[in-house]
C-alpha cells in the first residue's frame, strides 16, 4: 500500500434490507485518503456518504470490499482489534455531537482515556490525565464550559466539546460527519477555521463528509457522491 494514503477502501459494496426488498448504498467504492490533508467527501442526504463513513469507522462492515488502515486491513479484524481503531488510531465527530448528558464538557473529554485504561491505571495517571483533558478544551476555546453539562452548553459548545474528545487520544485521522450541518453560519465557519488549523498545525489527516460545496471548498481533496459512486472532483483550496 502506498504510504501516502492512511485509509483505503476498495471495492465497497454495502446494502441494506427492507423487509424483503434489497436497498443497495454503496455500489463499488474505492477511495484513497491521504495523508496529512483534509480530504472531503460531498453529497446529498442519501448519497451514501455517511454509511461510507461508518464502514470507515468500523462501526459498520462493507458485503464485499476491503478497508486498509496504514496498510494493514481493518473491516474484518477482530472486534478488539477495531475497538482499539476506533479508540487509539482515529477521532470521530458526528453531526449531533453524540455527548453523554450525564458528564461535564470536562468528563465527555475524558471518557475516551477511561475506556482505554484500567481502573487502577487510571487513577495511577490521573493527574496528568486530566491536564491533558483540560488543555484540549482549552485548545478549542472551551475551558470556561469545563464544568458545565451539555444541557448548558449550546450547539457550538457541544461540536467544541465532541472535537476536544476526539484529540484526546492523539489520532492521526478525524472523521467528521457533517461537522457543522447542525450549527448556525457564524458557528459552522468558526468550527471549520478550528478543523484547518488542526490540519495546518498538527498535520493532522481529516476527512469531512458534507453536502455543501462551500464547505468542502476548505478541503486539499475532495470526492463527490451519487448514487453509491464516488468521483474525484475540483477542489478550490488544492487548485489555489
Amino acid at each position: 500500500m502506498n504510504a501516502e494514503f492512511v485509509l483505503q477502501a476498495c471495492g465497497i459494496h454495502k446494502s441494506y434490507h427492507k423487509n424483503k426488498i434489497e436497498v443497495p448504498v454503496l455500489r463499488g467504492i474505492d477511495v484513497n485518503i491521504t495523508a496529512g490533508k483534509i480530504n472531503a467527501l460531498i453529497g446529498r442526504s442519501g448519497s451514501g456518504k455517511s454509511t461510507l463513513m461508518h464502514l470507515l469507522a468500523t462501526l459498520d462492515r462493507p458485503d464485499t470490499g476491503e478497508i486498509m488502515f496504514q496498510g494493514k486491513r481493518i473491516d474484518d479484524a477482530p472486534r478488539a482489534a477495531r475497538d482499539a481503531y476506533r479508540n487509539q488510531d482515529i477521532g470521530i465527530i458526528f453531526q449531533f455531537y453524540h455527548l453523554l448528558p450525564e458528564l461535564t464538557a470536562l468528563e465527555n473529554v475524558l471518557a475516551p482515556i477511561m475506556i482505554r485504561q484500567s481502573l487502577w491505571g487510571y487513577f495511577r495517571n490521573r493527574k496528568e490525565i486530566r491536564k491533558r483533558a483540560e488543555a484540549m478544551l482549552d485548545r478549542v476555546g472551551l475551558s470556561h464550559r469545563a464544568t458545565h453539562r451539555p444541557a448548558e452548553m449550546s450547539g457550538g459548545e457541544m461540536q467544541r466539546a465532541a472535537i476536544a474528545r476526539a484529540l484526546m487520544t492523539d489520532p492521526s485521522l478525524l472523521l467528521a460527519d457533517e461537522p457543522t450541518g447542525n450549527l448556525d453560519t457564524e458557528t459552522g465557519e468558526s468550527i471549520l477555521k478550528l478543523l484547518v488549523e488542526l490540519n495546518q498545525q498538527d498535520h493532522l489527516t481529516i476527512v469531512m463528509i458534507t453536502h455543501d460545496d462551500a464547505i468542502a471548498e476548505k478541503a486539499d481533496v475532495c470526492y463527490r457522491m451519487q448514487d453509491g459512486l464516488l468521483e474525484t472532483t475540483h477542489c478550490a483550496r488544492h487548485a489555489a
